[in-house]
């Protein structure tokens, strides 16, 4: 029976992943690349340079607050289990559509945040709402409404089953359990043929209790999590991404090449795509590092122009900005750190029976050297960081996307904070297979109406942007 309905999801997950869903995401990265007259390349240093700026205006975070927000959902499995995930299934290839989706896609972050501010919201206690919801039915108007609460439907499914709790805690315990018990010494208990360490037990009990204390909070407990832990995760796990590129110097033109090799068709040697033909090789490179490369930075899922709709300013498009950085920071950065490090590592390592962190694990140890246990613990920290602030902010995202469909009715999205940390409570026992494909499948289904609601409104994109570069040809 199980196996049947993990079938019907892999069904389901290769339609909505099909061309027309990846067509759509490039497309509309494309259009709002032409309507910004390129922003993410001719505006970049801007951008960078406004994340510390004071805001002026209404609302309840600062712009550097909201971007940790963003981040504290972006920055999670995806950046560690995501990456070896599409490099196991796409081959190294898989590494370069990534890296496209993502210079398309900062373009599409910086547009959808913006139109999230603009559209927004502030309710009679002051409180504000927004994101892509708003955008749809405020500015393609009333009779597209339907599609408005499709996406927040579909962002509630997301946080609750999907991104947001289950795949997040589940590889978080499979990393403690990789670093504590890799033989499986230590059994709790078992469940039909599924065995569980006290590892997983222990590390899926304090995971459980962190994420209620910070969730109970609302908001400003979960930014405050998030202007700290974020930057100091990424320090962490750049230092060893740099580690890793310093100790094999001469080595990175010849993985280049083999990443631009895959993604045009040569078969690099992963067991899951040798031997298939050039046309298949391209589509599971570009259908794995799309997919798993939103599921990562989630430009055009319609997710950071919730955390961003609250900032405190007057000017949408300088937001906009400050949010776009969060792709590059994400993808270009802190992805590609991991991606390089496995392609480095060579076929042994992909083809050695290790899946997600634990692959990642494998490639920085192989690479890094010693007894491996320190890299494989630094890497366990650095997943619990990234997965537990992922946690936390995709639990904002649901609620705000709750809080539109009930009309505000703010008891239900109390409710739902408990139903979250039980989500979360019972993630490390489920099956993870079938979440993954789950999660992958409510992206594309927040994705589709987000982009279709950023293409129709391009016009509105480029007047706003071209506004406020007229107003202000130089950082304020």
């Amino acid at each position: 029976m199980y196996e049947k309905f993990e079938q019907i999801l892999d069904k389901i997950d290769g339609v909505v992943w099909g061309i027309p869903t990846i067509v759509i995401i490039l497309l509309t990265g494309i259009v709002m690349t032409i309507a910004t007259r390129g922003i993410q390349f001719t505006k970049l240093g801007r951008a960078f340079r406004s994340i510390f700026k004071e805001n002026e205006g209404k609302g309840e975070l600062s712009g550097f607050s909201a971007l940790c927000t963003a981040l504290s959902a972006t920055i999670g499995t995806g950046n560690i289990s995501g990456v070896a995930t599409a490099i196991l299934l796409g081959g190294p290839g898989a590494l370069f559509w990534m890296w496209i989706s993502a210079i398309l896609g900062t373009a599409t972050k910086y547009a959808e945040c913006m139109l999230a501010i603009k559209y927004r919201e502030v309710k009679e206690d002051g409180h504000i709402l927004g994101g892509p919801f708003y955008t749809i039915e405020k500015g393609m108007g009333k009779k597209w409404k339907w599609l408005a609460i499709l996406f927040a439907i579909f962002g509630v499914l997301a946080g609750l089953l999907g991104i947001g709790t289950i795949t997040q805690i589940g590889n978080m315990t499979s990393s403690i359990q990789n670093a504590f018990d890799p033989e499986k010494a230590h059994i709790a208990f078992s469940i039909g043929e599924n065995s569980y360490t006290w590892a997983t037990v222990i590390g899926g009990g304090i995971i459980t209790i962190c994420t209620a204390l910070v969730v109970i909070g609302g908001l400003k407990r979960i930014s405050k999590v998030a202007e700290k832990v974020v930057p100091a995760m990424a320090v962490i796990y750049t230092f060893l991404g740099v580690a890793v590129i310093i100790m094999n110097f001469t080595k990175i033109p010849a993985a280049f090449a083999l990443i631009f090799k895959g993604a045009f068709g040569a078969d690099t040697g992963v067991k899951a795509i040798t031997g298939a033909a050039l046309g298949t090789i391209i589509r599971m490179a570009m259908r794995w590092g799309i997919a798993r490369g939103m599921f990562s930075n989630e430009a055009g899922l319609g997710s950071a122009p919730i955390a961003a709709a609250p900032v405190q300013t007057d000017e949408p498009v300088e937001q906009g900005m400050v949010n776009m950085t969060g792709t590059v920071i994400d993808t270009l950065v802190i992805c590609t750190m991991t991606g390089l490090a496995i392609v480095l590592a060579g076929v042994d390592v992909w083809n050695s029976g290790a899946e997600g962190p634990a692959l990642t694990s494998k490639a920085f140890s192989v690479i890094l050297g010693g007894d491996g246990l320190s890299v494989n613990f630094l890497i366990m920290l650095c997943l619990i960081f990234f997965a537990f602030t992922t946690i936390i902010g995709w639990d904002y995202y649901s609620e705000k996307c709750l809080e539109y469909l009930t009309g505000g009715n703010m008891k239900a999205v109390k409710i739902f904070r408990w139903v979250y940390i039980l989500a979360v409570a019972i993630g490390p026992y489920m099956t993870l297979s079938s979440v993954w494909t789950f999660a992958s499948i409510t992206n594309a289904l927040m994705a589709i109406p987000n982009c279709l609601s950023l293409i129709v409104l391009s016009g509105v994109v480029a007047k706003e942007t071209k506004a406020y570069f007229d107003k202000y040809p130089k950082l304020q």
